[in-house]
């Protein structure tokens, strides 16, 4: 499904039209305690550090409540579910009791702090970091919302609800899956909690993920060109297989666009199946498909793919630096689009179309014309055409999505990341989550053959 939508919208499209059109389907070229601290006013609930950036100290984390201030936060925790959330995780029974006394010291730390938990919920996420399998998304909001500031913002404007609101994604499907979780009957309990367990998901990335920007969902097997939250072009993917080589979930800049690109062999390849010294010993097979080795003083071999049809890389590669050396790029073996399931590269992403993406990539990267690309990508040659409009990249696991053509839709869990979200939603919330992931980074070792 393709919208063509306003007027960057529409420039998009154009990118990406007129990048299509050069190509055929098969990518080939055509101190009070009011003030106190945080910390002092109720250290039981802090396991890590806020973190808050490079900024100005952000307002007090404990502040006066009136009876109206403290009766509009109750009312947003009685009706927290329809959020994805449990009032089960705040203390509204003692809130209550408070505000009928009227306003106190203790009002004032007891509210605060369900503010500051509520903040976090909806900003951050739910969901302990431990539970966010291979989730190393670094969320911004943290550092633009920061949570004191919010605590004076609302009880200044007395607009609580209004306040914590403007904390939710603004992408149009957690919107979709509130609205799925608002008609699914309280005894779908599996439903529910699915549903709850994708919500939290888009907690974890930034509340706006940009104008323009490329999103894949990796159980979907697909990336999204998006402008303003809406599909400019589709492609469908290759992911990496269950285990080691499964595909991390990022966000990052596109840097790059590298036409007819080069593979540097991994050297499990190279020395664990013996293709350096086949490249050495048979030069002819080696010209045929495109190697050349080097052997140092030291015996080491190293086998570099130049470009060409037979390239592991294909004719593109989606430069995006990152410790886990994840990056999308094509493949000569096409025909893997066809499958159903997916999950068969060593993590990085092959998309279809890629000749498309990449002469639309570097449009909009106002890196190249559309004849400079094109000619570029029939060059032949290695060319890394830089990208300098910002260009953000997220791969993310949703299990429940819109998909492609706009349906609401459950995919498969191929690397079973459900079972520690869903199991988090009933457990009690864990207090102050830090915002970094303590997951191993697997420095991927591409090996673009696998699954082939």
């Amino acid at each position: 499904m393709r919208k063509w939508v306003g007027t960057l919208g529409a420039g998009i499209a154009t990118a990406a039209f007129i990048a299509s059109s050069a190509f055929a389907q098969d990518g080939t070229p055509s101190s009070t305690e009011a003030e106190a601290s945080f910390d002092e006013a109720f250290p039981q609930m802090v396991s890590e550090p806020m973190v808050q950036g490079d900024l100005a100290p952000p307002g007090p984390m404990v502040q006066p409540w009136s009876a109206e201030n403290a009766a509009s936060l109750i009312a947003v925790i009685e009706n927290i579910a329809s959020e994805g959330l449990d009032s089960a995780d705040y203390n509204l029974a003692g809130l209550r009791s408070l505000a009928q006394e009227g306003p106190s010291d203790a009002l004032n730390v007891l509210a605060s702090k369900n503010f500051v938990w509520l903040v976090e919920d909806f900003r951050d996420g739910r969901t302990p970091m431990d539970a966010r399998e291979q989730w190393f998304v670094v969320d911004p909001d943290r550092d633009t919302f920061r949570t004191g500031d919010l605590l004076t913002q609302a009880l200044e404007s007395g607009d609580i609800d209004g306040t914590l609101s403007s904390l939710h994604p603004t992408h149009p499907d957690y919107a979709r899956l509130r609205d799925e979780l608002a008609v699914t009957p309280v005894g779908e309990t599996s439903k529910r909690k699915l549903i709850r367990a994708n919500m939290d998901r888009w907690r974890w990335l930034a509340r706006d993920l940009g104008r323009q920007y490329l999103i894949t969902n990796v159980p979907e097997y697909q990336l999204r060109l998006t402008v303003g939250d809406e599909i400019i072009s589709t492609y469908r993917t290759i992911v990496g297989k269950p285990g080691r080589t499964a595909t991390p979930q990022l966000a990052e800049m596109i840097s790059g666009v590298v036409f007819n690109p080069t593979w540097t062999v991994p050297q499990s390849i190279v020395r664990g199946e013996g293709l350096g010294e086949r490249v050495l010993n048979n030069p002819a097979w080696a010209r045929r498909n495109g190697y050349t080795a080097t052997r140092s003083s030291t015996g080491w071999i190293t086998v570099v793919q130049q470009p060409g049809p037979g390239n592991s890389l294909g004719q593109m590669k989606l430069e995006m630096p990152n410790p886990h050396a994840i990056f999308f790029h094509d493949t000569p073996s096409r025909r893997l689009f066809n499958n159903e399931r997916r999950a068969l590269s060593h993590g990085c992403i092959r998309t279809e179309r890629a000749l498309e993406l990449a002469i639309t990539m570097a449009i909009l990267g106002r890196g190249a014309s559309r004849d400079e690309a094109v000619a570029i990508s029939k060059s032949g040659e290695y060319t890394k055409v830089p990208i300098t409009r910002e260009m953000p990249a997220y791969i993310t696991y949703f299990t429940m999505a819109t998909d492609i053509d706009g349906e609401l839709q459950t995919f498969e869990d191929i690397y079973g990341r459900d079972a520690p979200v869903l199991a988090s939603l009933d457990k009690p919330r864990v207090q102050n989550r830090s915002g970094a992931s303590d997951d191993e980074v697997i420095v991927i070792e591409n090996n673009p053959l696998a699954g082939d």
